[in-house]
């Protein structure tokens, strides 16, 4: 540790209160409310100002850790924490993220946080013109990883809405039918070089009216359905130095686009064998099929999954960009045709027959070249954002320490942002 860094407690760094009961919540208004599990919500009154720290104070969440960057509302469930006299509120943020605070709390029922316990922390700090310099080198990682999210989400919604407005509205044919899209002509989102893609009629089919030309089918001849399985955790064999990607529901559930670069826990060859369905290629789409239905991702890298999907690898003229969007638009569908006593799941017997209207070919080619670019720049925002935290994780507990001084950590993010 850097000799002129400060050895005191959090209690001298910063000022510590419980929050309050949560005032109410609606969508639309402006204030963030923050439990032990971070945003819950927004309402129109504030407790906190901007850049207070949030640390969840009870239960499983107990020692959780959030910056608010506007005022907001902490309740009850969580504590907020103000840098005191000139210390720098986002890196006393970092600093209680390498604490583990969750190894502070007490209680032998509920795992318990309160103020006594936080102020009585040892920590060393160096003075605040430094601790400005360290928060503004992991700040600036993490202010890239917000705007590469931000992005994502904005592309995300794109192709969500392109999908909704061809293969559930139905715009393109309703809007020629209307006669307000002309061959030449260009309206906003129906450009004039689209406009020979779709017909000018909708006519009946089973599952209601369809552009004419386009068919009903179900899923299972459009994409190859597929499940996995769990080889036996106590063979050693099939774990121990695995080296292909085993995928369970928990790995999508903390996806914030529908992106899977990596798993959690990996197996063998000898564990892969176990697996009827498996390495799924690149490219394939999986859903969780069961606690819950719904979760959605494509696989960017070879996977083998567990018991807990549905994959589905697209024949030939399918797209993985419409069976992604498909499947979420469809998961009350999905979900109808799921049973079970203890908790729903989908059966790959029961999702296979479930019908999907499939446009002509030429159609799927141009949301699939559409939707693939957009999905493309998602891929590389969440690549980045990977390689970023990479980075942050190995800087962070070094610059804290002071092991790491603030101009070799230059050197580090030189480029990167």
């Amino acid at each position: 540790m850097a000799s002129e860094w400060i050895e005191t407690s959090l209690g001298r760094l910063l000022s510590f209160a419980n929050g309050r009961s949560s005032p109410a919540l609606a969508e639309g208004l402006p204030h963030p409310v923050y439990g032990s599990n971070g945003v819950i919500g927004y309402a129109s009154e504030v407790n906190a100002h901007a850049g207070s720290i949030v640390i969840g104070r009870v239960g499983s969440y107990c020692g959780s850790l959030y910056l608010s960057k506007q005022r907001c509302w902490v309740t009850d469930n969580a504590i907020r924490a103000v840098a005191l006299d000139d210390n720098d509120p986002r890196f006393l943020f970092y600093l209680l993220g390498t604490l583990n605070l969750n190894n502070w709390r007490a209680g032998s029922g509920q795992p318990l946080l309160n103020q006594d316990i936080l102020s009585h922390i040892p920590a060393a700090v160096p003075k605040p013109l430094e601790q400005r310099a360290i928060a503004h080198i992991l700040g600036t990682l993490d202010d890239k990883m917000e705007m590469n999210r931000r992005m994502s989400e904005t592309l995300e919604a794109m192709a969500r809405a392109l999908f909704k407005s061809w293969f559930v509205d139905f715009e393109p044919v309703r809007v020629k039918m209307e006669g307000r899209w002309r061959r030449g002509e260009s309206l906003p989102g129906f450009p004039d070089h689209l406009y020979d893609l779709f017909p000018d009629r909708l006519v009946d089919s089973e599952v209601g009216e369809i552009p004419e030309g386009w068919e009903v089918r179900p899923i299972g001849e459009l994409a190859d359905v597929v499940g996995g399985s769990t080889p036996k955790t106590e063979r050693r064999e099939y774990w121990e130095g695995g080296t292909h990607r085993w995928v369970t529901p928990k790995d999508l559930s903390a996806l914030s686009v529908p992106v899977l670069l990596d798993t959690e826990r990996k197996i063998t060859d000898a564990g892969l064998t176990q697996i009827s369905s498996g390495l799924l290629p690149k490219g394939t789409v999986l859903l969780s099929s069961r606690a819950p239905i719904g979760y959605l991702a494509i696989a960017e890298v070879p996977v083998s999954i567990n018991q807990g999907f549905i994959a589905m690898k697209p024949r030939d003229g399918m797209s993985n960009q419409f069976l992604l969007r498909w499947a979420s638009v469809a998961h009350d569908e999905i979900v109808s045709h799921a049973n079970g006593s203890t908790f729903l799941e989908i059966s790959k017997a029961n999702f296979r027959p479930i019908r999907i209207v499939a446009p002509n070919r030429l159609v799927m080619e141009t949301f699939d070249r559409l939707s693939q670019a957009m999905f493309r720049r998602v891929v590389e925002h969440q690549r980045q954002s990977r390689a970023l935290a990479a980075l942050r994780d190995t800087l962070l507990p070094k610059l804290i320490s002071g092991e790491l001084r603030v101009k070799d950590a230059e050197k580090f993010i030189a480029g990167v942002t």
